[in-house]
């Protein structure tokens, strides 16, 4: 391993890390971790976005304080958030609001008000997101609606990443990448879309500035805490799951990118420059050149840290899990712990259980909603290949996976698709590293620098039977539409 160093901080949903990565996608040693917290309550998903910057600064801190024991000279920082993220900023530049998250779906009255004011198809071809209480957009007329007495002292709109930039710069500036994701921007114009902003009431000066030219000079005060950063080159913050994508090695024709971390995601990532948004799916940038197109499930692996806490599982049941038949459990489960991101339209979605009976054993309850989680996963991947035609191989990657080879196993089954779990463990913030060494050009091929090995787990074809069989009679437990496209 050698420099120079890239610093990459990852602002995903549940924690904050924050490592050193060479110039070949390797990280020097673990990465430094911090929590914040989220309120869940009645529909709602925010944070106090204070503290999430507060965080943010005491794992730089501690990831330079491991860099300067290491001697690593640092040549960039990376940075990436999770997309759909929405704070209104003051004039001061603090939060004016909390910090509002994907899985905030109070908003949905307003995004039915929205449909109606413009086309969803065409607003979907214009900006790859459909018109969803996820997304920004919605919120923004929701929290215009609600009369919220904060709404007026909100100058901005940005994201987290924005927000970071703001903070550390004094220029909110968003990527193509984060901005992709609002339900605001243009996917093929690249700029913030008039029509949307028209029907929200807000101009372009409310939001970031759209480039993905890095930032530098920081503020004095973060010059004197970091003269190690000071002066070089701040890349605005990516999209944490194009990250995922790349960083895991998901990257070409044919390879579909399969992440399970607090939620979960089916990606293609590929070389797109004017792309025409598959209807059945998302589309986002990673930047000008690439984009990444999928379905995001809003419950992954935090259905697995309920049922742990809830079930009082022990730390290790892999076991224990594959020793259990498929579907042999004799529950069905709807799996909606939260309500699932779009296209499904229910924001009232609830979990159940279909089966109990005296015999029934927290193991069983635990792999019967493994195998309901796989389920909507196949159902995303046939959305994928409906519109990008069969898939060679399923690249795996998140600490879901990693925690839970067996879940890995019984997705490959349900999938009847070979799954390779990638050995990179923190894939987000490597993917990020590695499009800033392209950037620097210190990597020549992005997709041969991001190709990782891990162990394959090939489908079998009678347990695959068996699962299309309870697929079919999920479905019948709840509406078919209401869950990420199965």
């Amino acid at each position: 391993m050698s420099g120079p160093w890239i610093l990459a901080l990852d602002a995903g949903t549940s924690s904050l890390r924050a490592g050193l990565y060479d110039v070949a996608g390797n990280a020097l040693g673990e990465p430094v971790r911090a929590e914040y917290p989220w309120r869940t309550e009645e529909g709602a998903m925010e944070a106090d976005a204070e503290v999430m910057l507060a965080r943010c600064v005491e794992v730089v801190d501690r990831a330079l304080v491991e860099a300067r024991r290491a001697g690593a000279g640092i040549a960039a920082v990376a940075i990436d958030t999770f997309w759909h993220g929405l704070v209104g900023v003051g004039a001061d530049g603090r939060a004016a609001t909390p910090l509002f998250g994907w899985g905030d779906v109070r908003a949905a009255g307003a995004a039915r008000e929205l449909a109606a004011r413009m086309d969803p198809g065409a607003y979907h071809r214009r900006t790859g997101c459909w018109i969803h209480a996820t997304y920004p957009a919605a919120k923004l007329l929701w929290l215009r609606g609600e009369g919220n007495d904060s709404l007026p002292r909100a100058t901005r709109w940005l994201s987290l990443g924005e927000l970071l930039t703001l903070r550390f710069f004094g220029e909110a500036r968003a990527s193509l990448s984060m901005a992709s994701g609002t339900g605001l921007f243009g996917l093929r114009s690249c700029a913030w879309d008039g029509e949307t902003l028209e029907a929200l009431g807000i101009t372009p000066a409310e939001l970031g500035t759209v480039s993905d030219e890095p930032l530098s000079g920081l503020a004095a005060e973060w010059a004197r805490r970091w003269p190690e950063l000071a002066e070089v080159p701040w890349f605005p913050a990516l999209g944490d799951g194009a990250c995922a994508s790349l960083g895991s090695g998901a990257f070409g024709p044919g390879i579909v990118g399969l992440t399970v971390g607090t939620s979960a995601a089916l990606r293609v990532l590929r070389v797109d420059p004017e792309p025409d948004p598959p209807e059945p799916l998302w589309c986002y940038r990673l930047d000008a050149l690439r984009t990444v197109s999928g379905r995001a499930l809003s419950n992954g692996g935090n259905a697995f840290a309920w049922l742990a806490g809830t079930l009082a599982l022990p730390a290790e049941l892999g076991a224990e899990l594959d020793a259990l038949p498929p579907d042999g459990h004799g529950l069905t489960v709807a799996s909606g712990l939260l309500p699932e991101r779009p296209p499904a339209l229910d924001p009232d979605e609830r979990a159940a259980i279909h089966g109990l009976t005296l015999a029934t054993t927290p193991l069983h309850i635990a792999r019967a909603w493994l195998e309901a989680v796989a389920y909507r996963i196949a159902g995303g991947a046939e959305a994928v290949e409906s519109a990008y035609g069969p898939t060679a191989e399923v690249v795996a990657s998140g600490g879901a996976l990693h925690a839970s080879p067996a879940w890995t196993r019984i997705i490959a089954d349900v999938l009847g698709r070979p799954v390779r779990l990638a050995a990179v463990e923190e894939e987000t913030a490597r993917g990020a590293a590695l499009l800033t060494l392209e950037r620097l050009r210190l990597i020549p091929d992005l997709a041969e620098a991001a190709r990782v090995g891990g162990e394959l787990f090939p489908p079998d074809p009678a347990r695959h039977e068996i699962y299309r069989a309870a697929r079919a009679r999920q479905a019948a437990l709840r509406d078919p539409g209401r869950g990420g496209g199965d």
